[in-house]
């Protein structure tokens, strides 16, 4: 009798699931062609500190809020693992940016007005936020652009260079530009904000907004925001929300870096950046980190409020993502430019008219923006473009589209990411491999038992075939100019 009504019960859920799938698939199929894009683009936003992927110590309010209206993909992944290639890549839909139309110059080919606010091509942090200059952007990608320039590590405040253990108010001697210890800065200050970059890309955003919503021509608002990215500088009120003693480090076993090949072992790790010698300054890293997140989420929210109140959000198809994670004492490593999962994996919400609110496990990657982006809005997809449009899987999150998904780091360093395995092969050839289901935090390195032998042989053959579909074979064993 008890097995008769399990039966039932999973035979009712599975039609459940059938009847919302058809109903999600019958209302995106008779929504219209979306009119306008806004493409939100955060800096070093590891996809596991916000409150919608799961994280119950970041206040997120606005990303959370965003995700209940789209569909939240669970398994993205960059594909550059620094900022510079990885946003050539979703710019272009191609897995290295390095040729071919950009999605600006698409769209404005296809009568858009494109306005860029803040860093959407590479940009130098805080270099090119300080001087207000546009960096590695592409001026043909734009009809408009703007700069969001603010002070940075040279705010005046409690500055802190936590790997050398600095705390002080003083403004001369800080990290800065080209300084070697800037990625361990924060800032806490009095103040309400608005003199920051992100704060002034989200007012410009929303005075453009009211622009286009007088001339009623279609548009693509791309806004890129500087935050988490070093130097985590935000409001005093924004630091007290975390105080660094409650903040939690990641658990790294005993012996964790024994089965690492030298080559995936981060270059910014605790004992070679001196935070090692400072547990409380790891946390204290933590407590700006995600000081920086809730503050950057407060523009997020700014932006969307707009849209919302100007009535522009059922022609509009919102995009919010990273262009890659951030260690942060994983491992012991600190920072990006590494292949393991925590900077790999990106976050990405896609709210669109007619797509039904959902999660979605399927495995996605940063590439598959651009073509997502034309098939929403009409738009024909160029041949250039190398990624795939997620539409089928916004109209019913079990599709799937890729069977892996790509990543690179400097010095020739591939990976791939499939359902259950994270297989990762360097430069010199040596290797790593998890299984994700067993091993989500990868602490037991597979690569050299036995028993993996035929599983790691499928992943080499899949990645070359990877690696040649993406014109890795004519980078590989040169050197990707570092971007940070």
């Amino acid at each position: 009798m008890k097995n008769t009504i399990l039966f039932l019960y999973v035979l009712g859920a599975s039609v459940a699931q059938l009847a919302a799938a058809q109903l999600a698939a019958a209302q995106f199929a008779a929504a219209e062609p979306a009119k306008n894009v806004l493409f939100l683009v955060s800096d070093d936003l590891r996809a596991g500190v916000l409150g919608c992927y799961g994280d119950q110590v970041s206040d997120t309010p606005n990303i959370d809020r965003l995700a209940s209206r789209g569909v939240l993909f669970e398994r993205s992944y960059c594909q550059g693992t620094v900022c510079g290639p990885s946003r050539a890549s979703f710019m272009r839909g191609r897995y290295f940016g390095n040729e071919g139309i950009t999605l600006g110059e698409h769209f404005i080919a296809q009568g858009r007005t494109t306005a860029r606010v803040g860093k959407i091509f590479h940009m130098r942090v805080p270099g090119d936020i300080i001087a207000g200059t546009h960096g590695q952007d592409v001026p043909a990608c734009w009809t408009q652009r703007f700069n969001a320039s603010g002070r940075e590590a040279h705010t005046p405040g409690e500055y802190a260079c936590l790997n050398q253990n600095v705390f002080t108010t003083a403004l001369e001697g800080r990290q800065s530009t080209g300084d070697p210890h800037r990625p361990f800065v924060t800032v806490s200050y009095e103040g309400d904000g608005s003199d920051q970059p992100d704060a002034k890309a989200a007012a410009k955003s929303v005075e453009l907004l009211r622009e286009f919503k007088s001339s009623e021509k279609p548009f693509m608002l791309a806004v890129g925001f500087v935050r988490p990215h070093y130097p985590m500088v935000a409001p005093r009120q924004y630091f007290d929300r975390y105080p660094h003693d409650q903040m939690t480090l990641p658990h790294v076993p005993e012996g964790d870096l024994d089965d690492i090949p030298p080559a995936g072992i981060s270059g910014s790790n605790s004992r070679k950046n001196g935070l090692a010698a400072y547990p409380d300054n790891q946390r204290r890293m933590w407590s700006g980190y995600r000081a920086s997140v809730t503050f950057m989420d407060s523009q997020v929210g700014r932006v969307i409020d707009e849209l919302d109140r100007l009535g522009l959000t059922e022609s509009t198809v919102i995009v919010f993502t990273s262009d890659h994670g951030y260690h942060l004492g994983d491992h012991t490593f600190w920072q990006k430019s590494n292949l393991h999962e925590q900077v790999t994996r990106v976050p990405l919400i896609v709210a669109a008219p007619g797509v039904m609110p959902s999660r979605s496990r399927s495995i996605t990657q940063l590439v598959d923006v651009f073509p997502t982006l034309c098939e929403l809005t009409g738009a024909p997809v160029p041949e250039s473009v190398q990624g795939k449009s997620l539409v089928p899987i916004l109209r019913d999150p079990a599709a799937e589209v890729h069977d892996a998904a790509f990543s690179y780091a400097q010095g020739g360093h591939h990976a791939l990411r499939t359902d259950r395995w994270a297989y990762m092969r360097y430069a010199d050839a040596t290797e790593e491999l998890y299984d994700m289901d067993a091993d989500p935090g990868q602490f037991n390195n597979l690569a050299q038992k036995a028993a993996y032998s035929e599983t790691i042989a499928k992943l080499r053959l899949k990645l070359d075939e990877r690696a040649g579909s993406t014109d890795a074979a004519r980078i590989r064993g040169k050197r990707m100019k570092k971007a940070k």
